[in-house]
């Protein structure tokens, strides 16, 4: 009988890029991220994706005192793969960006594979207000923003980051990342099994459509053979459709309220668990068995949770 093949669920409980003022259910507070990500673990989530916030206005943060009270927090109470990002922000530098990394030593990190444009000005025309001026700010001025992610910053991130044991979530949002992959791996630069994190509906990437999505696996299948694992997030509302696309094809998944705000249309996801509980339901309804943090440790070469600094 064929082994059941398990799939790894990622939930990326905050972000950076949605705002409070578009959801009350966004968590914001240290509080609030850890709660959120004990119990997105709870319901079956087997790697947090982990970013921080200013918790009197929600705006995003790389302070590692910040990371500091939720992450002791979130160990102690389950054994989830903690991802902290290295994207923080598409305006701070990438030293900025790779603080709590270099701080906190996680298992993984997430790394982006090139510069893109980055638009989120299209939802400025969803909300008619926001409580707090950054807010408005950071979604017009991204209208003029390149996300900078150049060989140059790849390099020195996964140089620093290897030398903590950490390994790295490669975001790809476009076809022409995964070639930038390939070439990292070509010079040493990143080695082992490679963990691909697809990225589809951002405005500036790769779209949401089907065929984008089967373009981006056989692409990787072509550049990597067998040696990766493969994960996608839909922004919006194409989060559940592509989780379940990549899934029947042989994928890992991501949900969580950085991705999407919503459950349902026109329905706001109260919680991260919600979300990874829908997806759950999709994956066993495909009869794909969950993965168990540990599980997901092994089938991405992870050091383990005892050599992390928090």
């Amino acid at each position: 009988m064929a082994k059941q093949r398990k799939v790894i669920i990622t939930c990326a409980v905050t972000g950076a890029i949605h705002t409070p003022s578009m959801s009350p259910h966004l968590p914001v507070t240290p509080e609030e991220i850890a709660e959120a990500g004990i119990a997105a673990a709870e319901a079956g989530a087997s790697i947090l994706h982990l970013h921080a916030r200013d918790p009197d206005n929600g705006k995003p943060t790389q302070d590692p005192a910040m990371f500091e009270r939720f992450l002791p927090r979130i160990k102690d109470a389950c054994d989830a793969v903690i991802n902290l990002t290295t994207g923080g922000s598409p305006h701070m530098t990438v030293e900025e960006r790779m603080r709590p990394a270099m701080e906190f030593k996680p298992e993984l990190a997430s790394m982006n594979m090139g510069s893109i444009n980055f638009g989120l000005f299209p939802m400025l025309d969803r909300y008619a207000s926001l409580e707090h001026q950054w807010e408005r700010e950071h979604l017009e001025n991204s209208r003029d923003l390149v996300f900078k992610n150049t060989f140059a910053d790849i390099e020195k991130a996964m140089t620093l980051g290897a030398e903590n044991g950490t390994r790295f979530e490669c975001e790809c949002y476009d076809i022409g990342h995964l070639y930038s992959l390939r070439n990292l791996l070509d010079r040493g630069v990143i080695g082992g099994r490679v963990f691909v994190q697809s990225v589809f509906g951002i405005l500036g990437g790769i779209g949401p459509h089907p065929e984008d999505v089967i373009h981006m696996r056989r692409t990787a299948d072509r550049l990597f053979g067998d040696a990766y694992e493969w994960s996608v997030l839909g922004a919006g509302s194409s989060q559940m459709r592509i989780a379940a696309q990549a899934a029947a094809m042989g994928g890992h998944v991501r949900v969580g309220l950085e991705d999407s705000l919503w459950l349902g249309p026109g329905k706001l996801a109260e919680t991260n668990a919600s979300q990874v509980a829908k997806v759950r339901e999709i994956l066993e309804g495909l009869s794909f068995e969950v993965a168990t943090p540990d599980e997901a440790r092994q089938m991405l070469g992870l050091k383990g949770a005892d050599q992390v600094g928090f």
